[in-house]
C-alpha cells in the first residue's frame, strides 16, 4: 500500500487530545508532541514558515505522522514524557541525568534496620526519597544516629531466636550506639517507638521528636538524673540546629512542591523544592537541552511531570511562576507576594546558580560551545539576522572642545581584538561637533574596509543616543551598506538601545550577558578614546613648550613632563629639582626661560 500524502494524514487526524509522532522517510522517529486537539496542532506545523530554523528543517523531514488518542490533556502530557524518554527523538528536549537516586529504607522486620539503598524491593519495607544525592542521605542518617541508638547488624531478630540466646551483643552495644535487642536488652515496643519518630523526621516533621525529648529531659531532671538529662538536651540541640538550617519562613507551609525555570537560547533549568512542615526536605535542578524554540511554559510543564515521576512526588499543591494545567487533582498556586512568593524566588535563585555553575564549567572545558551560546543569545536579544561574531563600537572624545578624536574598538566572538582597534583624528570638523565627527569616522572606517576588501562587522554600536546614531547612518547610507550591517546606538546611564527608524528604545535585562558585552564594548571604546585624547593633549602642550625653549629638545621635555606630570608644575619647580632630573646645564636654560615669562 502506498504511503498517504501528508495532507491526507493530517486531514484524517481526530479533534481529540493525544500524542503525535513524526517519522522521516527511513522510519526514524523525529519528534513527539502532545496536543489538546491533534488535528489543529499538527496542521499548525505545515501552514506557516516558523521563526526557528530547526523547526523548518524538522517540517521538511516529516514523512509519516502517527498518533495516540487519550482521554485528557493531562494523560497526553504523561504519555508524551514517557515516549520522549523511551524513543529519544532527535528534535525533542533532551532530559539530562536519568540515573537512579538513593532512598532511605526502613526494613520490614522485627527491630527494623534503617539504611541507604539505590534499589527498591517490594517486600513491604518503607522507602523515603529518592534523594538527590548521597550527601543528603548521609546527613539525615548521621542525624538519626545521634538521636536514636539503632542496630546495624543483619541478624534475624525473631522472638524465638532472641529467647534461645542465639546472638551476642557486638562492639556497637559496648560503645553506646545500640541497646542490644539481640540479647533481649531492649523491648520491641520501645525500639519501634524510635522507628516511628524517625519516620516523622524523614517526612520533615521534627515536632514530635522534639516534644518527646523535652518531656524525657524534664522527667530525668526531676529524678535528679542530670547526666542523662544533659545527654537528652544535647540531642534536642542537634535536632533544633538541623531544623533551623532547613526552616524557611512559615512552618504552616507543608506538603507543597515548588517549581521554577530559567532558560537561555540552548538550555533550560527546572528547579524544584519539596517543602514539608516549613522546611526544605529536597531540592534538585533538572537540566534540559532545547532542540526547537520551546517556550518556558512547554519546558516547565515537561519538567514538572518528569520530576514528579522521578521523585515520586504526591503533593496536591504546587507553586509555579505561571499558571499551567495538571488536572483537577493538583492545585496550582502562582504567588504574587508573601511567604510562598519568597519560596518561589528561592527556587529561581537555585536554578540561576546552577546555570551559572554549568556555564563556568563549559567556559573552561569547552570554550567554543560557550562562545556559540553567547553569540546565539546576542542574536536573539538584539533581534539580529546574523550572529554578531564581529562587532565594532565607536566613541567620540573632545574634552572642553579641544583635540577632537574618535575611537573604534573591535570584538570578535565576544572578546576584544586589540590589534584591530583604531584611533581617528577628526579632520573635516571644526570645534566640538559630536554628530559631524561621528559621521566622518564611520565613513572613513568603512570606506577603507571596502577599498581594502576587508571583512565587515555584523554589528556596529554607536556610543550615544539618537543623534549620533542618525549621523552614523548617513555614512552607512552613503557607502551603500544599509541592510548589510546592523547598527544600534546605546545611550548613557539608562542603557537604552536605539534602532534605526524606531523611536522606542530596547531595554535589556540588567544581568544579561548581551548587555554586559555591550557595556564592555562601550567602556573599552571610552577608555581607548580617552587615552588617545590625553596623549594628544599632552603632546600638544609638550610641542608648544618645546618650540619656545631654545636648546631643549622634545626628548628632554618628555622626560620632564613624565616626571613633573604637567607643564604648569614644571614652571613652578626650582632649578635644583629640574637639574636632579636632566642635569645642571639644561635645567638652567629651562629655569631662566620660565623666569623671564
Amino acid at each position: 500500500m502506498n504511503q498517504p500524502s501528508l495532507e491526507l494524514q493530517i486531514q484524517s487526524l481526530p479533534d481529540n487530545p493525544g500524542v503525535y509522532q513524526y517519522y522521516d522517510k527511513d522510519g526514524k522517529i523525529l519528534y513527539v508532541g502532545k496536543a489538546k486537539n491533534l488535528k489543529k496542532r499538527v496542521a499548525s506545523y505545515f501552514n506557516k514558515i516558523h521563526d526557528n530554523a530547526k523547526t523548518n528543517v524538522l517540517v521538511r523531514k516529516i514523512f509519516t505522522i502517527k498518533h495516540i488518542v487519550v482521554t485528557s490533556e493531562q494523560d497526553a502530557l504523561l504519555l508524551e514524557n514517557n515516549l520522549i524518554k523511551k524513543l529519544q527523538p532527535r528534535y525533542n528536549v533532551m532530559l539530562r541525568d536519568d540515573k537512579t537516586y538513593p532512598w532511605i529504607c526502613i526494613k520490614k522486620e522485627p527491630f527494623s534496620r534503617i539504611f541507604p539503598t539505590r534499589k527498591m524491593i517490594k517486600d513491604g519495607s518503607e522507602y523515603y526519597g529518592p534523594y538527590t544525592s548521597f550527601k543528603t542521605v548521609n546527613t539525615l542518617l548521621d542525624l538519626i544516629k545521634e538521636l536514636y541508638p539503632l542496630r546495624t547488624c543483619n541478624f534475624d531478630l525473631k522472638e524465638n531466636n532472641i529467647q534461645s540466646g542465639k546472638f551476642k551483643v557486638c562492639l556497637e552495644f559496648h560503645i553506646g550506639n545500640c541497646k542490644g535487642p539481640c540479647e533481649g536488652l531492649e523491648s520491641l515496643e520501645n525500639y519501634q517507638k524510635q522507628v516511628d519518630a524517625i519516620r516523622e523526621i524523614l517526612k520533615g516533621n521534627f515536632k514530635e521528636s522534639l516534644r518527646n525529648f523535652k518531656i524525657t529531659m524534664k522527667e530525668l531532671a526531676s529524678e535528679m538524673q542530670f547526666e542523662a538529662a544533659q545527654k537528652i538536651k544535647e540531642k534536642i540541640e542537634v535536632l533544633e540546629n538541623y531544623q533551623s538550617r532547613s526552616t524557611i519562613l512559615n512552618p504552616k507551609i507543608s506538603n507543597i512542591d515548588v517549581f521554577s525555570i530559567i532558560a537561555d537560547e540552548t538550555m533550560a533549568y527546572v528547579n524544584f523544592l519539596q517543602i514539608a512542615h516549613g522546611a526544605i526536605i529536597r531540592s534538585y535542578t533538572l537540566e534540559m537541552k532545547k532542540k526547537l524554540d520551546e517556550t518556558d511554559e512547554e519546558l516547565l510543564e515537561l519538567g514538572v511531570v518528569e520530576l514528579r515521576e522521578r521523585f515520586q512526588l504526591t503533593s496536591n499543591e504546587i507553586i509555579l511562576p505561571f499558571a499551567l494545567d495538571f488536572g483537577d487533582k493538583i492545585k496550582i498556586t502562582v504567588p504574587q507576594l508573601g511567604d510562598k512568593k519568597q519560596i518561589l524566588e528561592l527556587s529561581e535563585r537555585n536554578a540561576k546558580y546552577y546555570r551559572l555553575d554549568q556555564l563556568k564549567q563549559i567556559q573552561i572545558v569547552d570554550p567554543e560551545r560557550h562562545t556559540n551560546r553567547i553569540m546565539a543569545q546576542m542574536q536573539k536579544d538584539l533581534r539580529l539576522t546574523n550572529e554578531p561574531r564581529h562587532i565594532e563600537c565607536f566613541d567620540n572624545s573632545n574634552i572642553q572642545g579641544t583635540n577632537p578624536v574618535a575611537a573604534c574598538v573591535v570584538f570578535k566572538d565576544g572578546k576584544p581584538s586589540k590589534k584591530d582597534y583604531r584611533h581617528f583624528n577628526i579632520k573635516s570638523v571644526e570645534g566640538p561637533n559630536d554628530f559631524a565627527s561621528m559621521e566622518e569616522v564611520v565613513y572613513r572606517r568603512y570606506k577603507r574596509l571596502l577599498d581594502e576588501n576587508q571583512s565587515l562587522p555584523q554589528l556596529i554600536i554607536i556610543d550615544g543616543g539618537k543623534g549620533q546614531l542618525s549621523s552614523a547612518l548617513k555614512s552607512i547610507d552613503d557607502l551603500g551598506l544599509r541592510g548589510k550591517i546592523a547598527v544600534i546606538g546605546i545611550a548613557k546611564r539608562l542603557e537604552e538601545l536605539f534602532y534605526p527608524g524606531d523611536s522606542a528604545p530596547l531595554y535589556l535585562d540588567k544581568k544579561s550577558e548581551t548587555l554586559k558585552i555591550i557595556q564592555q564594548l562601550r567602556n573599552e571604546a571610552h577608555r581607548f578614546g580617552i587615552t588617545h585624547h590625553r596623549d594628544k593633549r599632552s603632546k600638544s602642550a609638550l610641542n608648544s613648550s618645546v618650540e619656545t625653549i631654545p636648546g631643549i629638545g622634545e626628548k628632554t621635555m618628555l622626560i620632564l613632563i613624565k616626571h613633573f606630570k604637567s607643564v604648569k608644575r614644571l614652571r613652578l619647580t626650582s632649578e635644583k629639582e629640574i637639574s636632579d632630573v636632566i642635569g645642571v646645564a639644561k635645567a638652567k636654560k629651562i629655569y631662566e626661560f620660565y623666569q623671564k615669562e
